[in-house]
């Protein structure tokens, strides 16, 4: 029986052969996501439906390369989607703390801008030249004559009845003085005085009179004022507006169907009246403005913001955000330093991710999204809300730090959050929203079904990674090597491992290889060298632990009989490498009533499921040969020199036979390792690390050096798992090194011990001399000596 189980060479690897797979010259990567279906099927269903709510998650383990294929796949996809609207904020005239939004269409943006721009500078060309024409002059001076008009008429009225009182009357500036007449000459101040006192009290009288009467005559003068600054004014406007008509004229054509557009362009020319006669006329200023200055305050009055601009040969947007903090997601308004003040306005709203996005697709990080405060709410409810509103998210904590509240944007994207599936289930339980919001589930697996179409698409996705990132061309023997380390990775002879990033690292470190052979093309050779120095650079640990058996500081036999002794074979994962190592495992049993007594698991260094296996030994030993009385026996086991926390029921098939071999007092061979896991029915069931635990096992033996008698015994169930390395094929096939695999208890103890196990027969019994009927005679004599004790007792 044990003969049979050896297992050939051609099971101990799969090799790959692509010999009738055709690959073209320019490789071209085929629209989909390789091997994954079920996720592809799932994410063009998300991204078709297009109700609120069927957001999209896409679950899976890290360096699936779950983010460049989703973004591969949206950027194929949007190509051929409607470029979305593009966005710019604006003054609010009359509230300048709500700047208001304009929704233009797609590469309009940048297009208004330019459009205003002109605007501005045929301004600053058209004022105040506009004021210095001569027919504005003259219909000013003309309204101004009127008004001196009307004041000449009422001082002249004023001068008539002075000279009628014989006093001369001045106009000097806008004041008016009085003086006596005599002789046809006006008096000065001495003359005045020396007049006689009769006189100089008729001429106070008489001014007293004409200031009255000059008062009463220039009652209307303010109204005459203001009529004249209003005729000015609507002059003015009506200069101004006849001016600017034709510059509006044109963009209102322009814009004729972006009702925005239309209604910012009426704001403008409604608020251009005042702005021009504040700065744009001649003398209205209280400092003089240059050109520049002039146009620097009509641009932070009156150019739009542009907040996005959407190109239309890009087709619907695919942003991927990598730093998802509020401000990058949700936008952000920046201040300046004005004399030591915080300042803003409309044209320091800066957009984010959302903006972006918005009409196509979002790609966020879910781990980094979850990292940042306030984000998650935020996102939750600018989806539920259906609108982007950019706002400090600290004001809810008291802390005013905004002071613009933007016009909101409606907002219209698919957000596809990629994360592990630890994350994803904890969303779902911790937020009862989540699953409202991203109802469908993109579901990476970590292995692929290895057909002849998935190793094609491996290989075009090898081939055109070599070509984007400058390595040199992969031969057909180069990606055989790949897709097999591949199956290595995924443990599993009909699938390779869905963590394609992996294979990708491993192109460029065989191609500086191939580089410093000076080779043309990546070749076989040139990747298991790169696997062969990767697993170098990690191997200290490996080695340091061979070294320790081959110095006999760790006790391992790989020659010889012992009686519950045994080999085991572990995997031991430290950072990011893993590797093999024997462990033996000890076994003693005596009379007793303990039971089985997991030494690790006593000394709180077995984890559960290593202790679960220890307890189906029982199951086990009472199934089989406790039937006909009580099952009364004391054993330790132990996994020697081993100080760490163990998981895991792979060692309990060795744990099972060493306990066997210490009951029946039958040797085992110590040239055998063994791994496996058993049930209460004896049978071997599959565990992993597979060949990790053989590979470790046959550096121990050849470092020693192999005689023929040494072999690992792994369960039938991982023969599809076998990748093993090309050293232990050639071992095997010189007959120095062996595989069994087995799929029995009894089978491993034949091998084990070179004795018959033995099966029932008819009558319920084992035959004699075989390990079986060894068990079960000693447990009955194990189990009479309990019950002679307990009379005893009872005496």
């Amino acid at each position: 029986m044990a003969t049979t189980s050896k297992l050939p060479l051609a099971s101990l690897k799969l090799n790959v052969d692509l010999n009738g797979v055709e690959f073209p010259e320019a490789p071209r990567l085929q629209r989909g996501i390789l091997g994954q279906p079920r996720a592809q099927s799932a994410l063009e269903f998300g991204v078709a439906m297009p109700n609120p709510g069927y957001n999209i998650f896409v679950m899976g383990e890290p360096g699936l390369g779950r983010l460049s294929m989703v973004t591969n796949h949206l950027d194929a996809l949007a190509q051929s989607l409607p470029a979305p609207s593009s966005y710019a904020y604006v003054d609010n005239f009359e509230n300048s703390r709500e700047p208001v939004a304009i929704e233009l269409p797609a590469e309009y943006g940048q297009t208004f801008s330019r459009d205003i721009e002109k605007l501005l500078d045929n301004l600053l060309a058209t004022f105040p030249a506009a004021f210095e024409s001569p027919t504005y002059q003259q219909k000013k001076s003309a309204i101004e004559r009127q008004f001196t008009q009307c004041y000449n008429n009422a001082i002249d009225l004023v001068d008539k009845k002075a000279q009628e009182n014989s006093i001369a009357l001045f106009r000097e500036s806008e004041s008016i003085t009085f003086a006596p007449i005599r002789d046809n000459k006006s008096l000065n101040e001495e003359q005045f005085t020396q007049l006689p006192q009769p006189e100089r009290e008729a001429f106070h009288s008489h001014v007293e009179e004409l200031e009255e009467y000059l008062s009463d005559v220039l009652l209307e003068m303010p109204q005459w004022r203001r009529t004249m600054v209003e005729k000015i004014k609507q002059l003015d406007n009506d200069t101004i507006s006849l001016a600017i008509d034709p510059l509006f004229s044109e963009l209102n054509a322009k814009y004729l169907n972006i009702d925005d557009v239309i209604t910012y362009l009426f704001e403008i020319k409604k608020n251009l009246g005042n702005t021009i006669a504040d700065y744009l006329m001649p003398g209205r200023t209280l400092e003089p403005r240059d050109t520049a200055a002039k146009r620097l305050m009509l641009t932070e009055q009156y150019a739009p913001n542009i907040l996005v601009d959407n190109k239309q040969e890009s087709g619907a947007p695919v942003i991927y955000e990598p730093h998802p903090i509020y401000q990058n997601l949700f936008g952000r308004i920046e201040y300046v330093s004005d004399q030591g003040t915080l300042v803003t306005n409309y044209r320091k709203i800066c957009a984010g991710s959302l903006h972006k996005a918005n009409g196509g697709y979002l790609i966020l990080d879910a781990e980094k999204l979850l990292t940042y405060p306030f984000v998650w709410e935020g996102l939750k409810r600018a989806l539920q809300s259906g609108r982007i509103e950019i706002e400090s998210p600290y004001s809810e904590l008291g802390i005013n730090t905004i002071t613009l509240k933007p016009e909101v944007i409606p907002l219209n994207v698919k957000v596809i959050l990629v994360g592990s599936r630890d994350i994803y289930y904890l969303l779902e339980e911790m937020d009862s929203e989540f699953n409202e919001m991203f109802r469908i589930l993109a579901d990476f697996d970590n292995y692929i079904p290895r057909t002849v179409e998935s190793m094609q698409g491996f290989a075009m996705l090898m081939l055109k990674q070599a070509a984007d990132s400058g390595a040199k061309p992969l031969t057909r023997a180069a990606i055989e090597g790949l897709i097999e380390h591949s199956c290595r990775l995924a443990e599993n002879q009909h699938h390779f491992s869905a963590h394609i990033k992996d294979s990708l690292d491993i192109i460029a470190e065989a191609n500086l290889f191939c580089a410093q052979a000076g080779h043309n093309n990546i070749d076989r050779p040139h990747i298991e060298k790169a696997l062969a120095a990767r697993e170098h650079r990690n191997g200290r640990l490996s080695q340091a632990i061979l070294d320790e058996m081959l110095d006999g500081t760790i006790l391992i036999d790989t020659e010889g009989e012992a009686i519950g002794k045994i080999n085991g074979l572990t995997v031991l994962e430290i950072g990011g490498s893993s590797f093999g190592a024997p462990a033996r495992i000890t076994t003693t049993v005596y009379p007793g009533s303990r039971g089985i007594v997991d030494i690790e698991r006593e000394a709180e260094l077995g984890q559960a499921i290593h202790s679960k296996g220890v307890m189906i030994l029982t199951g086990y030993l009472g199934h089989s040969y406790a039937q006909q009385f009580p099952l009364a026996i004391s054993a330790s086991i132990a996994i020697e020199q081993s100080y760490g926390y163990i998981d895991g029921d792979s060692a309990s098939l060795a744990e099972l036979c060493c306990l066997i071999s210490a009951l029946t007092r039958t040797p085992v061979k110590q040239a055998f390792a063994v791994t496996g896991s058993i049930n209460q029915y004896g049978e071997v069931q599959a565990v992993g690390g597979v060949n990790e635990k053989i590979e470790g096992y046959f550096r121990l033996c050849r470092a020693r050096g192999l005689n023929g008698q040494h072999a690992a015994i792994i369960p039938a169930a991982n023969k599809r798992n076998l990748m093993l390395k090309p050293e232990v094929i050639d071992a095997v096939a010189k007959g120095l090194f062996a595989v069994y695999a087995v799929a029995s208890v009894d089978e491993t103890l034949e091998l084990l011990t070179g004795q018959l196990a033995g099966k029932v027969n008819s009558e319920g019994l084992y035959p004699e001399n075989s390990i079986n009927f060894k068990a079960i005679s000693r447990l009955k004599e194990i189990s009479d000596m309990a019950a002679d004790d307990d009379k005893e007792e009872g005496i």
